[in-house]
């Protein structure tokens, strides 16, 4: 885990709403739900809490194609996967493989304490 954060009432109701989400939602979506609950926040505000929370390893910050950052509560390890075609970000149920982290550490003598793995391809929904 990160460092520590202290409490902010905005901080706590945009962990509470990613703790509802399995999609992953960007800054935006965020903040489009939050704003219902609490009007007058800014985008700017949602975006240094999310970077606080995702700082602190309250939450996961998943960056696709290069720019999009997604955000997940779930901080237990597990793999994402991103479609080409419509940019959804779905958890992959399955569980780790911990022999992939000893082994890269026995490869690169590197202490290894964080892994992000990302597939990409067509989701189910853009296959049909």
């Amino acid at each position: 885990m990160g460092t520590p954060i202290k409490y902010s009432s905005q901080r706590e109701a945009i962990l509470r709403f990613l703790k509802t989400r399995k999609d992953h939602p960007t800054a935006d979506v965020v903040f489009q739900h939050i704003r219902e609950d609490i009007p007058n926040i800014s985008l700017a505000t949602v975006y240094r809490n999310l970077n606080q929370l995702a700082t602190a390893g309250t939450i996961l910050r998943l960056t696709t194609n290069g720019k999009t950052d997604h955000f997940d509560a779930c901080v237990e390890p597990h793999y994402h996967f991103c479609c080409k075609n419509c940019h959804a970000v779905k958890d992959i149920d399955m569980e780790p493989f911990a022999e992939l982290t000893q082994r890269a550490e026995e490869a690169s003598n590197f202490k290894i304490d964080e892994v992000t793995i990302l597939f990409s391809g067509l989701c189910d929904d853009c296959i049909s």
